[in-house]
């Protein structure tokens, strides 16, 4: 296997060699970028395996810069691990909500970071090696694993609980759900919340399917279906 490729965004000239160095004696090979808008370059022309990002940099922040990453379809999934001297609880917040996968304030111990990345690598790799397990209908194929839906080859842009629900009423595909179990399924909250929020999210998801989206039949007084005739005729 070779060594893992990492790339550090670091405007800090000295830290950056000593993280070099510290890596590259870890079996580690880095690039080093001084500002985010180089680092964004070089993911544009290098596959790497995980990135080192400051928040405090020179032109766009780390924040941004995050925000690219995680924006960009080749480059969304790369692991994230922030290098910072801001140790408040709102940027952590900010910075895991944005996608970060692991923060490390400064000062901080070369043989802590290096453990911190093995383990994000590992993790990795071990997601990886699962066998993925997809749903596939009417053209439609649902990666459970990745939570990714694709039409006819084509990635569909779903939000949670539109994709939640979508894998459910595939997994009974023919049986009439209610309302009341959907709302328990994928909101697995207290049945009592209005249930015609299905309603909305079952309308968008209809509109996303175009063509096939009347595959979703409405069971009059009780809630949906996904009708196993309809999709086999729009596969034929």
């Amino acid at each position: 296997m070779s060594n893992p490729l990492l790339l550090v965004i670091e405007d800090d000239q000295n830290l950056s060699k000593l993280l070099e160095y510290n890596l590259a004696r870890a079996g580690f090979k880095c690039h080093l970028s001084s500002s985010g808008e180089d680092g964004l370059e070089k993911l544009k022309a290098i596959n790497f395996d995980l990135v080192l990002l400051d928040i405090m940099l020179p032109g766009i922040s780390g924040f941004e810069v995050c925000r690219s990453i995680r924006q960009n379809l080749l480059h969304k999934d790369i692991p994230i691990i922030m290098l910072t001297a801001k140790g408040e609880e709102i940027d952590r917040i900010l910075g895991f909500e944005l996608g970060v996968d692991d923060y490390v304030v400064k000062p901080f111990s070369p043989r802590e970071l290096t453990l911190r990345i093995r383990a994000i690598l590992n993790r990795e790799r071990r997601k990886a090696g699962k066998i993925q397990e997809v749903l596939k209908v009417a053209g439609l194929e649902i990666d459970l694993t990745r939570h990714i839906v694709t039409l006819d080859g084509k990635e569909l842009v779903l939000t949670l609980m539109e994709f939640k629900l979508l894998v459910a009423l595939i997994k009974r595909k023919g049986e009439a759900q209610s309302r009341e179990m959907l709302l328990s399924d994928v909101w697995n909250v207290d049945k009592t919340l209005n249930t015609r929020t299905i309603d909305t999210h079952i309308t968008r998801i209809r509109e996303k399917l175009g063509n096939i989206g009347s595959m979703i039949k409405t069971v009059r007084g009780l809630g949906y279906k996904l009708e196993e005739n309809e999709m086999a005729s729009h596969a034929e």
